[in-house]
């Protein structure tokens, strides 16, 4: 019962969470960016439970997961409470506000999870581009710049968002579902020129523009080409993810 309730399903998910915390560590490193780090992750964790709390509560429902869920539910978000209060102490900056500027994306993902639609297109990029977040709350709990937190939330958005896409275009692709390439392009395109647009205005590294114009060439050529096993799916885009973080922090850090 506790696995059932407990454990994110969206195998994708804990990459898309964690890359964010990743690229926000290596930019700027912080007793905090562990605590936030950790926050993020038991905020994507605590998702679950309290997706079939809510859900069962709302349709009237007094089952033994609801009991186990709720459990689950509060005792994450305690630890989260927590977390958050001693990133809260040893930060070196107003790290909550872009928490709160993405509060609204988190709230648009628990609405469909509250009426289980959650694989539906707009929660998933809401919830990713909300979790993305983290890399600038991090940031500023670092130290770092305004301008250098908001380029690092654009950053992991753009590859969430590109993510995202592909692969549900590629998943529909396997399953025999009628698809049209032109989404997955178009959205390759338009983060691309996005995070271009980031390194003109921004700090955007020029190195992480680089690293994902060359993730959406591949997933253009990707969607033309036989669709692959779902775990080869996961392990290329956990390969891409890993790569853009890196190459973004490179490009950060070098002199």
């Amino acid at each position: 019962m506790v696995r059932t309730v407990g454990i994110p399903r969206e195998h994708g998910g804990w990459s898309l969470t964690l890359e964010p915390a990743l690229l926000g560590m290596l930019v700027a490193w912080s007793g905090a960016a562990m605590a936030l780090s950790a926050t993020a992750l038991l905020m994507f964790t605590a998702r679950t439970p309290l997706k079939y709390a809510l859900v069962d509560r709302t349709r009237g429902r007094h089952l033994g997961r609801t009991r186990v869920a709720e459990r689950l539910a509060a005792v994450e978000i305690s630890i989260i409470v927590v977390l958050v209060l001693v990133a809260a102490l040893v930060s070196d900056g107003p790290f909550w506000w872009p928490y709160l500027a993405a509060s609204p994306l988190l709230a648009t993902g628990l609405w469909y999870d509250i009426r289980s639609r959650s694989r539906r297109l707009i929660p998933e990029l809401a919830g990713t581009v909300g979790i993305a977040s983290t890399a600038a709350a991090i940031v500023i709990a670092g130290g770092g710049s305004t301008s250098l937190a908001l380029s690092m939330w654009l950053v992991a958005a753009t590859r969430s968002v590109a993510s995202v896409v592909f692969v549900r275009q590629q998943i529909n692709r396997s399953r025999n579902h009628p698809t049209t390439a032109w989404h997955s392009d178009a959205t390759q395109l338009l983060t691309t020129v996005a995070l271009a647009a980031g390194f003109a205005v921004g700090e955007v590294p020029l190195a992480g523009v680089i690293a994902l114009s060359i993730a959406a060439i591949f997933q253009i050529i990707a969607v033309r080409r036989p669709v692959p096993s779902v775990a080869i799916i996961g392990a290329q885009q956990l390969a891409i993810g890993l790569g853009i973080v890196f190459t973004t922090a490179l490009g950060v850090l070098a002199p």
